[in-house]
């Protein structure tokens, strides 16, 4: 009788150790980018760093940015979408900056200053409560036709290239796929164009151009798309929409390398230089049975 009491009370202990220990990881926001507006126009750079992690409830955010030059507010889903930080659930304006994971659902972060947010300081995550396996959804064989921003066209949106980025964001496209664009005809166009051209809004060479409306562009094959209108000022002034089109119907944002048939992301950034996780990694199965047997030992 006294083993079996032993061993409830190791059971116990063993179960509250691993609480405490799977749900604490820190991770570093934008690795070693930091919290800033992104390099080179990388608009979703923070959807492709959310992309690659895991955020188990108790887990931590580090946001690494200058006191003064950057801040990071907390809002809501709908002022995430439109950079609306008038009324942030949380501000912070000190960094570096913790921010603990204590509840599970969506976050939503953006830069308050200036217009970072608009220019893509701005991170979506959704936080779980384990990291084991979870069911994976069944990848989309179908081909499915996408009316490109929805109710409002293919037009120079009112909010700048963020219309599109919201459109976009976390929509999976395939092989297969058909994205529609409408605009008026004569007063509009859609290019497909390289990431360079994307960036500088340079059209002296485009990979296709479609002038009569509706445009329909079907996605051919895996990897990067990027799209605007070659009209004087329309791109610089955020009609343009990239796209990553997969083969199993996962969807990850666009990476900052170009177009091309195969697609890639990248390598993966280290954090900086004195910044390491702030408590044990993920802890494993062969490690809590090895704890197991120690102290099954010591009881004994």
């Amino acid at each position: 009788m006294a083993k079996i009491i032993r061993l409830a009370i190791l059971a116990v202990a063993l179960f509250a150790f691993l609480q405490t220990t799977v749900a604490v990881t820190t991770h570093v926001v934008g690795d070693s980018t930091g919290w800033t507006v992104p390099p080179n126009n990388d608009l979703p750079f923070y959807a492709v760093w959310a992309a690659k992690q895991t955020f188990i409830l108790g887990d931590i955010l580090l946001f690494n940015f200058t006191t003064g030059q950057e801040d990071v507010a907390r809002v809501t889903k709908e002022a995430f979408l439109i950079c609306n930080s008038t009324n942030p659930i949380s501000l912070i304006t000190t960094g570096p900056a913790n921010y603990s994971l204590n509840s599970t659902g969506e976050y939503y972060f953006i830069g308050t200053l200036n217009n970072n947010c608009a220019q893509g300081q701005r991170l979506a995550i959704n936080v779980t409560t384990s990291p084991g396996p979870t069911a994976s959804p069944v990848p989309r064989t179908m081909p499915e036709n996408y009316t490109v921003g929805g109710n409002m066209g293919w037009i120079v949106p009112p909010l700048g290239e963020i219309a599109y980025i919201t459109w976009a964001y976390n929509k999976t496209f395939i092989v297969g796929d058909t994205l529609v664009f409408n605009f008026l005809n004569g007063s509009d166009d859609v290019a497909s164009v390289t990431k360079e051209a994307y960036n500088s809004c340079n059209f002296s060479t485009n990979l296709a151009l479609y002038d009569n409306s509706p445009a329909y562009i079907t996605l051919t094959a895996t990897g990067e798309y990027f799209f605007t209108s070659t009209y004087q000022y329309h791109c610089a002034l955020g009609q343009k929409l990239a796209i990553n089109v997969t083969g199993s119907g996962t969807a990850y944002p666009p990476s900052s390398s170009a177009h091309s048939p195969s697609g890639s992301h990248g390598p993966t950034a280290s954090p900086p230089s004195g910044i390491t996780s702030a408590a044990p990694s993920r802890i494993s199965g062969g490690y809590l049975f090895g704890i197991l047997t120690i102290a099954m030992v010591v009881f004994y």
